[in-house]
């Protein structure tokens, strides 16, 4: 596991092979970090579905309304909602879409951020400027690579849990 240098912008993401530790960066976009921290506190990703993962591309997540139906095939709603707080403004900045970057995942408005996210499986530049960055994968990358691929996946990985170090 990585060194937690900020416990209070750290994230715990429990996946079914282990853990994956995630350094926000909340002097780079201090809304979209406050965001996630806020829906990690309130368990709203714990359960919720890989809904869109590419192979070499990225793994999205997020959906906090759709993403944690009970059953499987429901998945197809999954990527069409958020969470019942408002939308972000976009923090765009100079960090680029790197392997293990955590991107906000929005509609072709830039101001529609809200739960979901994406991680970088490889370096993605042609995001670079249009999707905010807000994260990074410390550890544990492995397991985010070993993460069933689809739009959507027949039977999708899902985030057992997540939790703010802090609080860990």
């Amino acid at each position: 596991m990585a060194e937690i240098k900020d416990p209070e912008n750290t994230i715990l993401m429990e996946l079914k092979d282990g853990t994956v530790t995630i350094e926000l960066l909340p002097d780079v976009a201090p809304q979209h970090v406050e965001r996630m921290k806020t829906l990690v506190r309130s368990g709203a990703y714990d359960n919720v579905a890989f809904h869109r993962v590419i192979d070499g591309f990225m793994a999205q997540t997020g959906d906090v309304a759709n993403g944690n139906m009970e059953k499987d095939f429901d998945i197809g709603r999954a990527g069409t909602g958020g969470s019942d707080m408002p939308d972000l403004p976009a923090e765009f900045s100079k960090i680029p879409h790197a392997r293990g970057s955590i991107g906000a995942a929005r509609s072709a408005n830039p101001n529609s951020a809200n739960s979901q996210f994406f991680i970088n499986f490889s370096d993605n530049d042609f995001l670079n400027g249009q999707y905010t960055v807000y994260g990074q994968v410390t550890s544990g990358m492995e397991h985010v690579d070993a993460i069933v691929r689809g739009e959507p996946p027949m039977y999708p990985d899902r985030m057992v849990s997540m939790k703010v170090a802090a609080d860990a």
